[in-house]
């Protein structure tokens, strides 16, 4: 059973995401990939979820929740929540592949919008998998753009590591199998303010309590967005992000940002940390989320 993280919202948001959601599977490339899907044939638009490093889609589902008036659906990436891997070895191009097939899958399976939202490292993801799938509207909590040393310095536990990723992890590279806990390498303890929930997150074995492979930490490092900002014109962006996030604040995520074409939005989500927990951010996130979702969507 997974960590109910909806205990460390505000009473108001608890009660608003408390909807029941299903699990399903889905057979990609020899693996069994858990999707939790919110479901609701009635709802105008559809919304896919994409979790970051040490998360997972039991933990980002409430956002939907709280968004209300979406059908949403969130994978456990490779790696984390109930994903079975079996013997596949997992590195960052395979969530991309996952991502964009995903996307591309909802696209299909009737006429209605899709929204893309990626949260922390998520964010890019969802943006390179819209870039190849398209979508009707993207949202995320932060663009972080590793090929630029501060940034990889700022996701990393270690700043040596981050730095110096490429030589560090080339020559790592026969140990690619190895398993480390997420602890090791993702700063766990700037997920959020609150002590006890980036205590929650490091001992929640879907998530952050977990494992992670160096196979997909030196993909990770060495990746590069599928297309360029000032390139990208899949569909509008929305970033709404933590104004007091601790692990990588906003000023890491706006150089990029701010090279996408001019249909683009920006909300900050004051007195929230890194996973937006706190008001007013949060309600400010939903209501960012519902604006986007009604207006600002493209197709």
């Amino acid at each position: 059973m997974t960590h109910d993280y909806r205990q460390y919202f505000p009473a108001w948001a608890r009660a608003a995401s408390a909807g029941r959601t299903e699990s399903q599977w889905w057979p990609w490339r020899g693996m069994e990939v858990h999707l939790e899907r919110l479901v609701d044939p009635a709802a105008p638009v559809k919304l896919v979820i994409l979790h970051g490093a040490g998360g997972h889609a039991g933990m980002l589902m409430p956002y939907a929740q709280l968004m209300g008036g979406v059908e949403a659906v969130a994978p456990d990436l490779p790696g984390y929540g109930r994903t079975r891997c079996g013997r596949q070895p997992v590195d960052y191009p395979l969530w991309v592949d996952l991502a964009a097939e995903l996307i591309a899958r909802e696209r299909e399976r009737d006429a209605r919008p899709v929204l893309v939202l990626g949260a922390s490292l998520g964010g890019m993801l969802a943006y390179s998998a819209v870039a190849r799938a398209g979508a009707a509207g993207l949202a995320v909590t932060c663009l972080l753009d590793v090929r630029r040393p501060e940034v990889r310095e700022a996701a990393a536990r270690m700043a040596l590591l981050g730095r110096h990723s490429g030589p560090v992890m080339n020559a790592l590279r026969p140990l690619d199998r190895v398993r480390v806990p997420v602890r090791w390498v993702a700063r766990l303890s700037a997920m959020s303010h609150r002590p006890e929930l980036n205590a929650a997150v490091a001992r929640d074995r879907m998530g952050g309590g977990g494992r992670v492979s160096l196979r997909f930490l030196r993909t990770y490092l060495a990746s590069a967005p599928e297309v360029e900002p000032d390139r990208f014109d899949a569909c509008p962006v929305l970033m709404a992000h933590p104004a007091e996030d601790r692990w990588t604040p906003a000023a890491l995520s706006l150089p990029f940002f701010e090279r996408l074409p001019a249909d683009r939005d920006l909300t900050l989500l004051e007195g929230c940390g890194h996973m937006p927990v706190e008001d007013p951010g949060l309600g400010q996130l939903a209501g960012a989320l519902r604006r986007f979702a009604a207006g600002g969507l493209s197709g």
